[in-house]
């Protein structure tokens, strides 16, 4: 897990190009402790560089950027290859030799036999960007998951890439702000990919690599194979696969050379992962729980539940109301782009890092893939609402009650409006109102250049790939990897790993999403190591008592911080408890950025 930044450009001179790559890596240096590393090649006008967190092979033999063979290839690399053993060893059958024990070694050698084929046969989470000095291309990939971060800039026939946004301000490249952002993060809670808070800076798309040649074109190309063609309908099956498929991914995502450990919220996710992970018995376990004074959050009882099933060490911490106040502003500085999401990422990985830790296994995906949300249940009505004439859906916006004022987006007759209506922040008659645009240029921003395929009836398919493509895509996962990063701490997602996906998608989705208790399936696979009490419970989520802690925060709820009559109102509202606090800190980063 690192951080990188690189230029190809043949107007910028050596020494530019160098000091601005320097300068990128350096505001990523939080990512990026251990080492850093600077490549050029003259002749083409490109330089990368790189700041290295170290997790596989500690020793100088994993100093990047790194080459192979000869110089033929060159690579800047963040994230892990979790088979990279198995592709070395399938490649030293075929004759091709190695000098280090890295997975970086193992991409380059494999894109050397297998070419552009080699990205397919990669599991883990990754974002790199691949020099092939004979051909003259440069090539950015990132993982299927979408588990990494890679953004990239075109403007100016030049190439710019970083793992962050920050990266791109701190160099000068991209000043300019897209002015679209706040209705993003106060329709989304978040900025949806591939859009970022910069003009003209984009999100890679995950599973997909883009192809810089020498005559400044690029192109970008989907490498992930299609889905599978047989569907499990039998349910012995279908627990057995999901039982032996996730313990695989469990025991090959443990693989570190770095002190490593588990997230134990006390959740069924988090609980099936530590149990998974103690089944591992190469080394003892450890797990970070966090635990607070306000009871209704407490989840001690459940964490000590699964402690008493497994060994190793348990580090605990408690969370009070005085550490977010004094923590917020540096939240709020680990951001790289604003979202309403990632308070509990931040914390946990603090205490996570504060415990020795350099790596740790998280239970996000779960949920996304075995029906956990609200929303799956909620998408039928959906098609119910749709029946509603337009005119009287619009008035929604209208209604005293916040949640129901979601419904006016279905007033609009595109995707984007079905997905913000189950998980939209503000209704858009507020937004306008906030942002004081018109209704049509509120329009052009939800709905004009969004892409989102067929999804067919409203079911829990519908309903998995909203929450995987949108929230966990542009929300958890970016969130969650910034916020482990700004502490230099590594956070692998087993229930992401490409195999058990493949498996999960597999499955009939009459088995996945069944209409009793939600993650029922996933819950029948592990029954025979889940305590009770974990899995007999009320879904609560890693939730922290922020609704309290903002309101007694003097920042957020001075009514005064905010212009505008409707922001303050807003304002007012949430502190009489009519408001949810992730509105309020929408507001709150718009009134701070804009």
């Amino acid at each position: 897990m690192c951080r990188i930044a690189g230029i190809v450009s043949d107007t910028l001179g050596s020494e530019q190009v160098k000091r601005l790559v320097t300068t990128m890596c350096n505001s990523m240096e939080h990512g990026g402790p251990d080492d850093a590393g600077f490549f050029e090649d003259t002749a083409e006008g490109l330089g990368f560089g790189h700041r290295r967190l170290a997790i596989i092979d500690l020793s100088k033999n994993g100093h990047q950027p790194m080459t192979a063979a000869g110089q033929k290839a060159w690579i800047t690399f963040n994230g892990e290859i979790y088979n990279y053993r198995e592709l070395k060893y399938c490649l030293q059958k075929l004759g091709v030799t190695f000098t280090s024990e890295t997975d970086t070694e193992v991409i380059l050698q494999a894109y050397l036999y297998w070419g552009t084929a080699s990205f397919t046969k990669l599991r883990g989470m990754f974002a790199f960007a691949l020099y092939d000095a004979f051909k003259a291309e440069v090539y950015l990939v990132r993982d299927s998951g979408g588990i990494k971060p890679l953004y990239y800039s075109t403007v100016n026939d030049q190439l710019v890439f970083a793992s962050e946004i920050k990266a791109f301000k701190a160099a000068g490249i991209a000043n300019d702000a897209d002015e679209r952002w706040p209705v993003w993060l106060l329709a989304y809670g978040h900025i949806p990919e591939p859009y970022t808070t910069l003009k003209n800076v984009l999100s890679l798309p995950k599973g997909h690599y883009l192809r810089w040649q020498k005559n400044k074109s690029y192109t970008i190309t989907k490498y992930t194979e299609s889905g599978p063609n047989d569907i499990i309908s039998d349910i012995a099956i279908a627990r057995a696969g999901i039982k032996d498929s996730l313990q695989n991914a469990v025991k090959r995502q443990l693989v570190s050379d770095a002190p490593i450990g588990v997230f134990l919220s006390g959740g069924i996710d988090s609980s099936i992962i530590s149990l998974l992970a103690n089944a591992n018995k190469e080394q003892e376990l450890k797990t970070i729980s966090i635990y607070f004074d306000e009871k209704v959050y407490d989840e001690r009882i459940y964490q000590n539940a699964v402690l008493g099933s497994i060994t190793g060490e348990n580090f605990r911490h408690l969370v009070k109301e005085e550490d977010f106040e004094d923590h917020l502003p540096h939240i709020m500085s680990a951001m790289d782009m604003p979202t309403t999401d990632g308070i509990n990422s931040w914390f946990i990985s603090k205490y996570a890092h504060d415990d020795g830790l350099k790596a740790v296994l998280s239970g996000i995906g779960a949920d996304e893939l075995y029906g956990g949300y609200p929303s799956f249940s909620r998408i039928n009505i959906i098609k119910y609402l749709r029946k509603v004439p337009k005119a009287l859906l619009s008035k929604a916006s209208l209604l005293a009650l916040n949640n129901y004022k979601r419904i006016a987006y279905l007033a609009y007759k595109h995707p984007v409006a079905d997905y913000l209506f189950l998980r939209g922040l503000f209704s858009p008659a507020d937004i306008a109102k906030i942002v004081d645009i018109s209704e049509r240029q509120l329009n052009d921003i939800l709905f004009g250049d969004t892409t989102i395929p067929q999804l067919g009836a409203y079911d829990g398919l519908h309903a998995s790939w909203f929450e995987t493509n949108l929230y966990m895509q542009n929300q958890l996962l970016r969130d969650t990897d910034v916020m482990g990063m700004s502490h230099g701490l590594e956070v692998r997602v087993p229930f992401l790993d490409e195999d058990f996906v493949a498996f999960t998608q597999g499955v009939d989705p009459a088995l996945r999403f069944n209409n009793g208790r939600p993650k029922q399936l996933l819950i029948d696979s592990f029954k025979n190591v889940l305590p009770n009490a974990v899995w007999d419970r009320p879904k609560m989520g890693f939730t922290f008592p922020l609704q309290q802690w903002m309101k007694n925060n003097k920042s957020i709820a001075d009514e005064s911080f905010y212009h505008g009559s409707f922001a303050k109102k807003t304002i007012h509202k949430f502190k009489e408890d009519q408001l949810h606090w992730s509105k309020a800190y929408a507001l709150y980063q718009i009134q701070k950025h804009v």
